[in-house]
């Protein structure tokens, strides 16, 4: 993975059909998915349940991208060993997973992974103000997790506060939560190179006609990149 700030397109498979992830998986990347984005949820951490360790190293030879998985679980330690089995590029977990993040952060890039830190809504930028040098990746919600087509909540000022503290670090700001053309353009200006969207991307389209996946994609990153114009 080599660093850049241009604008990556992350669906997320949680708006897939889980009954064929393998072709949905290859049929968002052959329509300009930069990096596909896993979303891993325990019923417990978050209010709704979804993959594990298996299911991801089921989706690993599908993806020649990035295979960025979110964890959104509690804990996250001894989870984390599972997870690069599993074939994972980038981990994230959240600060408010767990008491000991740096050590979580410490141990996925211990595992050979890039490190990933998501913020709730409710958490400050400033909560990560003395972890930028032990992440690869902040993960700003922009919804609160545990449910895929919820509504986009303002966070362009953390991401403002964030891309200020970050510097010159090659760390990405990644969006998750209310992805669309519409306010793309608006985390995009404030800082952010990574933009999730679920159901954003995967409306009006299907393994058997993927052109609309292409389509939204290509939508969604035309709206980034016009901001930063």
């Amino acid at each position: 993975m080599t660093f850049t700030r241009e604008i990556k397109i992350a669906p997320s498979i949680l708006s897939a059909d889980f009954a064929d992830f393998g072709r949905e998986i290859t049929a968002i990347e052959s329509q300009g998915a930069d990096w596909v984005h896993v979303d891993v949820m325990d019923g417990h951490f978050v209010p709704n349940l979804t993959f594990g360790p298996p299911a991801v190293k089921a989706f690993r030879p599908h993806v020649k991208t990035v295979m960025d998985v979110h964890l959104m679980i509690a804990p996250v330690d001894p989870y984390i060993n599972a997870y690069a089995d599993a074939g994972a590029d980038i981990l994230t977990a959240h600060l408010e997973a767990g008491p000991h993040i740096h050590r979580t952060l410490q141990a996925i890039r211990a595992a050979g992974m890039k490190a990933g830190l998501a913020l709730n809504p409710g958490t400050p930028a400033e909560a990560a103000a003395h972890l930028m040098d032990m992440v690869d990746l902040i993960c700003v919600m922009t919804v609160n997790p545990g449910f895929g087509g919820q509504s986009f909540i303002d966070m362009t000022g953390k991401v403002r506060q964030l891309r200020g503290m970050i510097g010159d670090r090659p760390v990405h700001i990644q969006i998750d939560g209310g992805v669309t053309p519409t306010t793309a353009p608006l985390v995009a200006a404030a800082g952010a190179d990574v933009l999730v969207a679920g159901s954003a991307v995967f409306k009006g389209g299907s393994v058997s006609d993927p052109a609309p996946y292409g389509a939204n994609i290509a939508a969604i990153r035309a709206a980034a990149n016009a901001a930063l114009a």
